[in-house]
Parts: C-alpha cells; structure tokens; sequence
C-alpha cells in the first residue's frame, strides 16, 4: 500500500508557515523572515519515503488586496484550498482569530480534514500576563490557561478541525503533525518522482535567496517593491554563473539598494552568493544588477514574465 497527497499550508502573514514547511521537508525550501508578506508564490516541497509521498504547498499569508500582485499571491492561497488532500491551517499565539474571516469561512466549508495549528505557543511563557481588572495587578494567567483560552477560540471558529499546538522554529510537535499526516493521507501512486524535492526549477531559488537578502538588509517599501529575475543561469561541473537582475519601481529605489559607492549591493551579492554555494553545493560567480520597471506589481504582463501565474 502506498499513499500520497497534497498538503498545503495557509493562513495569515508572518505566523511562521515557511518556517513549518521548512521543518516538514527537512529542507530550506522557503524564505522564513521576521519581515511579513515573505512568501509570494505557492511553493511545493516534496517528502519521499518507500512507502508514502507528501506534497507540502507554502503559500502566501492571506491578505486584502492593495495592487494586482497581491491580488495573484491571494489567488495562490485560494488555490490551495481546492487541491489539498489535508489542509494545515496555521495561526499564532497571538493573532486575531478573527483576521480575514472571508478566507476562514472557506476554510470552514470544506469537506477534507484540517489540522488547526497555532504555533509560537514557546512565546507564551515570555510573555505571561495578569487577570487584575484596570491593569491592576491580580492573579497570573499561567500559560496552560492563555493556550486553552486560544484552543477554545479556535475551536468555535473551526469546530471540525483538529488543533494542535506547535513550536515550528523549536521543532515541537513537527513529528505529531508528520504522524497524523500519514495516517490521513488517501491511497495512491506517487505524483513526482521519488528523488524530487520540490516543483521549482533551480532559477527560482536564485531570486528567492537574493530578494531574502533585499527583505534582510532594507527597510520600509524598498523589498516590497523589489522583485528579482536570473537573467543567465550557466552550470558547468566546476561552478555556476548567475547574472540576475534586481527589478524596482523608482529611481529613488535603485540608489537606495545600489548605495553609496555600490556599497549595498555588494553586500547583497556577496550574502547572496555565500547562501547560493551553500544551496547547491558548489562555487558560484554572481553578477547582480539593478533596473527600473515603473509600477511592475500592477501590471499583468510584468507579473506574468516573473512568474506570477495562479492556475
């Protein structure tokens, strides 16, 4: 007996899906940052055993939309929702149940099995609080008693789901997340070869590793509004030459992750190509340049040539 599927994770910004997935692959196949709005494309990584396959999907944190390409990463977390064989809907510690109730009504309709996982519960003993009235203090809210109060929340908005408590970044509760996965997952033939980790070519991974750098090493809108194409990817058995280009909106944009005297981008190119060597194993010789593309997240051709295509 063999079995396979589709588990796709969703859920708000910023609460540590590409953490989780990261985790469950056993690989670096996600970006994972402090910053919000990290993962823009559905990304899948795949686990391989004799007897099993599961086809993890990291999605985008399900937002409102402001621009058109945040209308396409919406569509992308959508999608998960129609091809999953297990859903794993993960929040935090701290969000707001009630955030994006449109998505979570659609989660609550459907019909395949759903793990609630609310994550970051190793926060809570950081930040363990008071019961007194008017900020007075009173009796300590001991953390069991913050996380039932969560679990119970959760339990009303998804009464079908079943919630576990989970630390991504300490690996608590990966291994009873993996367990249940097996045991829900259906009867089938595998749908990738048994030595494939993921869907993405490896071009993807070049943009996704620099534009990580960009998300690290610049503030405010400059990596939003930053997005990153390999232009010429060469391998030989030696080394790999990349030239990649570093696409913004603005003038004023390009000085900033340019920097004075280069100063910036050097950084980033040679942060980028340490984390590339490490990624496929071998020297690389980066070459990165940066371009203007005027309102780039609002155009449909632009987001179609950078990959941008939900199906």
């Amino acid at each position: 007996m063999h079995k396979a599927g589709f588990v796709n994770i969703v859920g708000n910004p910023n609460v540590g899906k590409s953490t989780l997935m990261n985790q469950l692959v056993g690989e670096r196949i996600s970006i994972a940052t402090f910053k919000a709005q990290t993962t823009r494309h559905r990304i899948m990584g795949i686990v391989n055993t004799d007897d099993m396959q599961i086809v993890f999907s990291d999605t985008p944190g399900v937002l409102k939309p402001n621009y058109k390409m945040q209308e396409m990463m919406l569509a992308f977390s959508e999608s998960a929702l129609a091809d999953a064989d297990v859903l794993l809907y993960v929040t935090d510690v701290v969000e707001n149940p009630e955030k994006n109730m449109d998505f979570l009504e659609k989660v609550q309709k459907m019909k395949i099995p759903v793990l609630l996982l609310i994550n970051k519960i190793d926060s809570l003993n950081e930040t363990a609080g008071t019961s007194g009235k008017n900020g007075t203090s009173g009796k300590a809210e001991s953390p069991q008693d913050r996380l039932a109060a969560i679990v119970e929340r959760w339990h009303q908005l998804l009464p079908n789901a079943e919630i576990l408590p989970i630390s991504a970044l300490n690996k608590f509760g990966t291994d009873i997340i993996l367990k249940r996965i097996r045991e829900l997952l259906p009867e089938s033939p595998a749908f990738f070869g048994k030595d494939q980790l993921t869907d993405k070519p490896a071009r993807f991974f070049v943009s996704e590793i620099i534009r990580e750098k960009i998300l690290l090493y610049y503030d405010k809108e400059i990596p939003y509004s930053v997005e990153v194409s390999v232009e010429s990817f060469k391998e030989s058995e030696k080394r790999i030459d990349i030239r990649a280009i570093i696409y913004v909106e603005r003038e004023s944009q390009k000085g900033i992750i340019i920097g004075h005297q280069g100063y910036a981008l050097k950084k980033v190119g040679t942060e980028s190509r340490r984390a590339l060597e490490r990624f496929f194993g071998k020297p690389i010789f980066l070459e990165t340049y940066v371009k203007v593309d005027k309102d780039w997240r609002n155009s449909q051709r632009e987001l179609t040539n950078f990959g941008y295509n939900p199906e």
